[in-house]
């Protein structure tokens, strides 16, 4: 991290080793219009907002949320209401993730059990064979 006159900056090696991603995955993020790091000549340096919204977009990727609505998220951070209106937003993506997952849950468990009945019955058939 370096200091200067607007705060502290980072270097995409030092964004990438701190977030323990690629520095392609940075750069994605960049192309995408997610993050808009500074350029000086080749090099990108990043600001407290790229970090912030850095850090936003790989919670966002950790939940399962699509990019598109990771950029809203973080889109809003920057509206004029601010985490207010992010939060709600968020919060009517935590309630339908929520909802994804917990169906998701029960589709694995019933897959489970499925898989246990089968298998109960495929050992009982094997223990059939070998019996005769």
């Amino acid at each position: 991290m370096a200091a200067t006159g607007s705060g502290p900056t980072w270097s995409i090696a030092q964004i990438a080793d701190e977030f323990g991603v690629t520095h392609r995955t940075v750069r994605h993020y960049e192309e995408l219009g997610l993050i808009t790091p500074e350029r000086r000549g080749t090099a990108r340096i990043y600001h407290r907002r790229d970090r912030t919204r850095l850090n936003l977009i790989l919670r966002g990727k950790r939940l399962g949320f699509p990019l598109e609505e990771i950029r809203t998220i973080v889109d809003l951070y920057d509206a004029p209401r601010g985490k207010r209106s992010q939060l709600e937003y968020v919060l009517g993506q935590i309630d339908d993730r929520r909802a994804d997952l917990e169906q998701r849950r029960r589709d694995i468990d019933d897959a489970l059990a499925e898989l246990g009945t089968f298998e109960s019955r495929c050992r009982a058939d094997l223990n059939k064979l070998d019996r005769a």
